[in-house]
């Protein structure tokens, strides 16, 4: 039987609404938010003087005027440099247009596809990102992924927590229930980073991001090391049965990211957990729960 309670799924904002405004500001979660998104996911990287900052690649270029690896500056070096929004060559240029794909480092970027974002200005830090989540009408729930291999390695999510019990998300251990469900939880690739954050803050919920097969899950009935698994779209297409699989185990399923009609309809067939998607307005709309400015070619 599916652990699917009957409000799901969950419509979780990548990055914020970042198919329309630039990932990782204010501008894209207040629109996430705005388009009544159920979460917003952010991805945090610790600079060279130990502050959290929501950026998703180690290398700033593809994401700001600036160039260099987030662990090796500092906030005030990389507060010199404006966010832009990049389209990759190729993108479409509509009103509302798809998510671009993840870029190596490498990838070509049109100079003329760079947008300032002038309302964020510079990089968000997690800070800014919990005043602004705590304080928001409606109380949107919080998905945050640490990303590894780091040269700060645990010092990640300690830092992490620290600011959670800063912001009022956790309390001895506990996280903030809004609604009766977590205001927070923290996702990973890495199993030792999430083993380190239950360690800390047992009752905060994690998720397992997984982009590829894994040794449990050729068995029938799979043992997830977590409550919650993170698997790719791509990897829902390859093996379809994981979910209802994972749903036996006791394991709730968030996929990521899901951005095109078909694929937000092929996940919804499977009955997840909840989505991550960079066009929330779309996946609203197809649910039947998207305001007038709703697009229409879901």
């Amino acid at each position: 039987m599916s652990t699917q309670p009957p409000d799901r799924p969950e419509v979780v904002a990548h990055r914020g609404a970042s198919a329309t405004a630039p990932e990782h500001t204010l501008a894209a979660y207040r629109q996430a938010v705005a388009l009544g998104a159920d979460a917003v996911e952010c991805d945090v990287r610790m600079t060279r003087d130990g502050v959290l900052v929501c950026v998703h690649d180690r290398r700033i270029h593809r994401t700001s005027t600036g160039r260099g690896v987030v662990s090796a500056l500092d906030l005030a070096e990389l507060e010199q440099y404006q966010v832009v929004h990049r389209r990759p060559r190729g993108a479409r240029r509509a009103a509302a247009p798809a998510a671009a794909p993840v870029l190596g480092e490498d990838d070509d970027l049109e100079s003329d596809d760079v947008e300032a974002d002038e309302d964020a200005g510079r990089v968000l830090t997690l800070d800014r990102l919990l005043d602004y989540a705590t304080s928001s009408p409606g109380r949107v729930r919080l998905a945050i992924e640490t990303k590894h291999p780091t040269r700060h390695a645990g010092q990640v999510e300690v830092a992490l927590l620290a600011a959670l019990q800063r912001f009022g998300l956790l309390t001895g251990g506990r996280p903030l229930e809004w609604s009766g469900r977590s205001a927070v939880r923290v996702m990973s690739f890495s199993p030792t980073a999430l083993r380190r954050v239950r360690l800390l803050a047992p009752e905060l919920p994690t998720v397992q991001l997984i982009g590829q097969v894994r040794p449990w899950m050729s068995a029938q009935r799979p043992r997830p090391t977590g409550r919650v698994v993170g698997p790719s779209l791509a990897l829902l297409r390859q093996h379809p049965t994981l979910v209802a699989r994972l749903h036996r185990a006791g394991a709730q399923v968030h996929v990521w990211v899901v951005n095109e009609p078909e694929d937000m309809r092929f996940v919804l067939s499977l009955g997840v957990d909840a989505v991550i998607t960079d066009e929330p307005a779309r996946l609203l709309h197809l649910l039947g729960r998207g305001g007038p400015s709703a697009p229409t070619d879901a």
